[in-house]
Formats: C-alpha cells, sequence, structure tokens
C-alpha cells in the first residue's frame, strides 16, 4: 500500500515518520500502558552526538535522555479514511490549561493517549496519560463558508484533557479506535516563559494553510471552484494527521533536548499572540517548512533579533506568505486569513490596513522581503542538490571535518532559496555553503548562509526544505554521512545559540561578492 497522495506537501519517501503503509518505515512497538516496557531496536535508536566542541553551558535542561520512551506513538493502522480524527480547542495552552479534543468516529468505541515527544532513550515519545474506553460518535459533516471556502468541522467535545502537572513541550493526542485505527492530533504545552531558553517554534499556521481536510485549503479546491481565502483550525488534518509535524518537529526536538540546552516550546500562533513572549530568550528556531507568518509574528521576531536573540531557519521558503490570524465563535485565533495571489483585487485590508495584505512578504502594498530576516529569498520548487561547503572554517562546521567543497548529495532538496545581492539583505553575510543547479531549465543556486546584526545575534538560515529530515538518523534519499554531518552541525548551533548572542563571539565574515549573484529572480513564476 504506498503512501497517501494528498500527503501533497510531503514526497512519498519523507512519510517515514509516520505509517507503517509506506517500505521505508519500521513497524513501531506495539503500544503499552507503562512505556517503561517499551524498548526500541538499537537498529533504530538514537544516540547522544559526540561534544565536538566546550561551549559555555546555559543553565541545566530538564534530563530528558534519562526518561524511557519509545516510538508507540506512530499509528500502527492508520486511520486513512477517516475511521477516527480529531482536533484540538486552542492549538497549545501552558500547563495545567485543559483541552478540549474534538473527534470524530465509526468506531463503538475508543481510547485516547497523550504522548510528548523529544529526546528520550530508547525512542522520540513517551507516554503521560491515557483515557479510558470511550463512546464513539460520527460527526457531523462539514460546513463550508461561502465568500471565502472556509471548511469548519463544529464537533461537540468528545473530551476535555486536564494537563495538570504535565512537562511543557510538544505533544501528540493519539486516537485509538477500537477496530484497530488510529490517527494523530498535534498540541503544544506552550511554556509561560523563553527568558534564558531556546525556543523552539511550532509553525501550526504553515500546516493549516496545506490542511486541505474537507476538500479546501490554500492550494485546493474541488473541480471549478476556488480555493480557500481563509482556513479554520476547527477541522482535523489529512490522515493520519500529524506529517509535517513529524516531518519536521520530531527530528529537531528530540536532538535538542538530548543534548540538555534550555528550551522552551511555542507556536506562531503563540508568538502572534502573547505580548512580549520573547523577552530575554537567547534564541528562537524555526521548525522546518514555516511560510506563513503575520504581521505581530514578524515584528516580534524581528524585535528579538535587534535584542541580541539568535534565530535558526531549519527550511527554505519561510515567511513568504503574509496571512492573518482572526477570532471565530469557537474562540480567538481560530481562523487563518490568506488571500494570496487574489490579495490585490479582494482583501478588504488593502484599504484599512495595507501592512496586513495577505499578499508574498515581497509584494506590495507594503513589501517587507523575507531576505530583511532570513538573509535570502524563496528561488525554487522543485530541487535536488548537493550542499557543497564552502566556508569549512565557520563555527558550525567544527568536528563535521569538512572542507571546502565538500559535499552532500540530495541534502538540498525540494525547496530551496537563493542570496539576492539587493537591498534589505543583511551583511556582514557569510555563505556557508554553495549549490550550482538549474531550476526549470534556468542555471543558478541555493546557499545557506549566517549573518550577525549591532545587537550580537546571530542568525542561520539552512535554506533547504531536507534539512530537518537530516536530523534524524535513517532520512530518506540521504546516506547516513548526512545525517551526521547535518546533526553535528546543528548541535554545534544549539549549543552556541544556547550560550547568548551568537555574534559576539563568532562574527559572520562576509563573502556574497566572491559568486557574482545575480540580484534579478530568473526563475518562471506560474
Amino acid at each position: 500500500m504506498g503512501c497517501p497522495a494528498r500527503w501533497r506537501w510531503l514526497p512519498a519517501t519523507a512519510l517515514v515518520c509516520l505509517t507503517a503503509a509506506c517500505a521505508t518505515v519500521a513497524a513501531p512497538a506495539p503500544d503499552h500502558a507503562r512505556v517503561e516496557a517499551v524498548q526500541e531496536s538499537p537498529a533504530v535508536a538514537d544516540h547522544p552526538l559526540p561534544d565536538a566542541l566546550a561551549f559555555p553551558q546555559p543553565p541545566a535542561a530538564p534530563n530528558w535522555p534519562d526518561l524511557a520512551g519509545s516510538r508507540a506513538w506512530v499509528p500502527r493502522d492508520p486511520a486513512l479514511q477517516g475511521e477516527i480524527e480529531g482536533y484540538t480547542d486552542p492549538v497549545s495552552g501552558t500547563p495545567g490549561t485543559s483541552v478540549a479534543l474534538m473527534v470524530s468516529t465509526t468506531a463503538l468505541r475508543y481510547r485516547v493517549q497523550a504522548w510528548r515527544i523529544g529526546g528520550y532513550r530508547g525512542g522520540d515519545g513517551r507516554l503521560v496519560w491515557q483515557s479510558g474506553p470511550l463512546r464513539g460518535r460520527e460527526g457531523a459533516a462539514p460546513t463550508l463558508l461561502p465568500g471565502t471556502n472556509t471548511i469548519v468541522a463544529r464537533w461537540p467535545v468528545a473530551v476535555r484533557v486536564d494537563t495538570t502537572g504535565w512537562p511543557e513541550g510538544f505533544y501528540l493526542f493519539k486516537l485509538l479506535a477500537s477496530t484497530g485505527r488510529q490517527s494523530l492530533v498535534p498540541y503544544t504545552l506552550r511554556s509561560a516563559s523563553t527568558r534564558g531558553k531556546v525556543v523552539l517554534v511550532a509553525p501550526v499556521m504553515d500546516w493549516q494553510a496545506y490542511n486541505d481536510w474537507g476538500g479546501y485549503s490554500f492550494y485546493v479546491a474541488p473541480p471549478l471552484q476556488r480555493r480557500s481565502w481563509a482556513v479554520s483550525f476547527d477541522r482535523p488534518s489529512p490522515a493520519p494527521g500529524a506529517s509535517q509535524f513529524a516531518f519536521n518537529v520530531v527530528p529537531a526536538v528530540a536532538l535538542a533536548e538530548r543534548l540538555r540546552v534550555p528550551l522552551a516550546y511555542e507556536t506562531d500562533v503563540d508568538v502572534t499572540t502573547v505580548p512580549h513572549l520573547l523577552e530575554g530568550a537567547r534564541a528562537l528556531v524555526s521548525l522546518g517548512h514555516d511560510e506563513y507568518w503575520s504581521l505581530p509574528e514578524r515584528r516580534a521576531v524581528t524585535a528579538a533579533r535587534e535584542a541580541g536573540t539568535n534565530l535558526a531557519f531549519l527550511s527554505s521558503n519561510d515567511v513568504y506568505w503574509r496571512v492573518r490570524l482572526r477570532s471565530t465563535t469557537s474562540g480567538p485565533a481560530r481562523l487563518l486569513v490568506g488571500y494570496k495571489s487574489s490579495a490585490a483585487t479582494h482583501d478588504p485590508a488593502r484599504f484599512s490596513h495595507p501592512a496586513q495584505v495577505t499578499a508574498r512578504w515581497r509584494d506590495g502594498p507594503d513589501p517587507d522581503p523575507e531576505n530583511s530576516l532570513t538573509g535570502m529569498l524563496y528561488e525554487c520548487y522543485p530541487v535536488d542538490a548537493a550542499w557543497q561547503v564552502e566556508s569549512p572554517g565557520w563555527w558550525g562546521y567544527r568536528g563535521t571535518g569538512v572542507r571546502r567543497g565538500t559535499s552532500f548529495p540530495h541534502l538540498v532538496r525540494m525547496e530551496a532559496d537563493r542570496v539576492y545581492p539587493v537591498a534589505g539583505t543583511p551583511h556582514p553575510l557569510q555563505v556557508l555553503s554553495y549549490s550550482p543547479y538549474a531550476c526549470q531549465g534556468v542555471p543558478t543556486s541555493a546557499e545557506s548562509v549566517y549573518y550577525t546584526t549591532p545587537s550580537g545575534a546571530g542568525v542561520v538560515t539552512f535554506g533547504s526544505q531536507w534539512w530537518p529530515c537530516a536530523l534524524r538518523r535513517k532520512c530518506p534519499g540521504l546516506p547516513v554521512r548526512d545525517d551526521r554531518f547535518a546533526r553535528q552541525v546543528m548541535a554545534n548551533v544549539l549549543r552556541v545559540f544556547g550560550a547568548g548572542p551568537a555574534g559576539l563571539a563568532h562574527p559572520a565574515h562576509d563573502n556574497v561578492a566572491r559568486f557574482g549573484l545575480s540580484p534579478f529572480d530568473t526563475i518562471p513564476r506560474q
């Protein structure tokens, strides 16, 4: 059985994290009430990285690697036809808050488990709670809101989960139908304070933009219909419910926790809606494909950088589309607005709030291209090129043994960014890798970069959508050598960024002029 075609954001081989339907997936361990009894085989277990650098360490973090974990959170029999599915309200909350879980199932009975994802011994999940048997009910058909073509499930609350005593972090609710079908629902138990910590940010707005449950998203619609101009958080994700979470979040958070770096856990909705959330943060890490940004989020992250907070963008095509969050009758921040290519003619904000028009960040009426924050502009899809080391003396490469020209085939993959020597590109900007390739027949290149600011903040952008996958072992299409390289680089970055403003001790060395990069976009755009 092949991987579901409607997971269009990821190629089939990328679904290694989720389902036994993919040939590359090892069958997960069976579920047990006591997670300590579930052990992963040494062949697939992660192990701590060597400590290649002696960096100053921030205050002690919880000893997650000392706790037993497993891979039993992975669905053994994914509910690919909607046999059981659900969503939460809200998408995040601090420990002790109550989580409303909406569930629809064709089964007579079901159970719910809560798994915390992290850097545990023996696996990257730990069971923290489970329900008893619950009566199954099938949810009503979704509602289509005309005008914006928004799909809303509007299911009643099936169970309220009290998170008192749970540690903050990234969670998956695993729904287990009595028929054996299973699905996942992501949830973030966010940190009340980020001061002195490396902040891991889950891009849940991006997940909703691509969520085509009910037949509509920012990308798709039924034949002869228009795509959505607003998408709702009040609906499940396509089965089995957490593909982007597994691909982007799981590898990075497991690695970060095994390094014992003090961490905070947030979503981009939290960065948008919680004032002063990033004050005092050591670093912010954008966890993979992070394409959709609100104006408050952009301002908050920029202000944090100007205050000395380091930034790490683990993917490419970040900060590309501008979006707005809106409240609905179900609660605050439950609607994501994105008119995209229709913004210039249909977004109501074009007259009253031009800075919030939901076009690309690089477009009018109030352009602010992504390169001023990430250091690069989005360049191409699809991409499959080698990562070629350009600055082997960069501190992030220590312990990898690379030289200039060292190549890692296929590490630049799916989507890629490029440095544009134009206004807004920050300097000093150091090109870390330079990968020539052809996009739609046009010669171009992909880069990864590091720049520093007068505040002392260091910013790294890896510029490839396959970087998060390379942080796990056995990333599809990558040799073990690539995984080891990416994991060592990421460990170096997390340790340095966790110690404070990286630019003070590790200033960027500008080398952009060496490459003769074009200031013009020559790639045909649809």
